[in-house]
């Protein structure tokens, strides 16, 4: 994670010093996971409100040939990889979460681009979390995007919260290297 580093003799092994986060922080990283997860939870259980149970048939084509609501349930993580692993994945859920919070709390996550990223990762492990632990371990997916024969796996609002997060990473380590090799020196 980025961060500006200035010496000091209470400096960590690295020579980097990080501040902890201010109130804005706090106030981004968490109405972004909270109310994120509250959005994903809502939507998997308006949906499958509406549509009934995974089998009953019922399908609702939003954009027909290309973007359908469909009740699905997963018991692995994405792309149904680990199906049945409900432990190991809630565990490996929890310690992300973990991970997280500590990171935060220490200052390690520094940026308002950054905050917002691991806010909305934090979001999306919340709500698949959720699922795993008081759903049978099924996580509740809808989202189904096809051309023709050809199927995305199915998700939801968690997934999707998830991988915008991790976007903005990658965004944010291609923004910062740019920076990094604009601002060396010339030699």
């Amino acid at each position: 994670m980025t961060s500006e580093c200035t010496q000091t003799k209470e400096s960590s092994a690295c020579g980097c010093r990080f501040s902890p986060p201010d109130k804005t922080a706090w106030v981004l990283w968490g109405t972004l996971a909270l109310f994120g997860a509250a959005a994903d939870l809502w939507t998997k259980q308006a949906v499958f409100d509406w549509l009934g149970p995974v089998g009953s048939g019922k399908i609702y084509r939003v954009i027909p040939g290309f973007f359908n609501l469909v009740p699905c349930l997963n018991s692995g993580a994405a792309f149904s990889i680990l199906q049945g692993q409900r432990f190991y994945l809630s565990i490996v859920s929890i310690l992300a979460l973990l991970v997280i919070g500590f990171l935060f709390a220490r200052g390690k996550i520094q940026g308002r681009l950054l905050q917002t990223a691991v806010g909305l990762i934090t979001a999306g492990i919340l709500g698949n979390l959720y699922d795993r632990l008081f759903n049978h371990g099924l996580v509740r997916d809808f989202l189904d995007f096809h051309i023709h024969s050809y199927h995305w796996p199915t998700f939801n609002l968690a997934d999707t919260l998830l991988c915008v997060g991790v976007g903005l990473i990658i965004l944010t380590g291609i923004t910062s290297e740019a920076s990094r090799k604009r601002n060396l020196p010339q030699k």
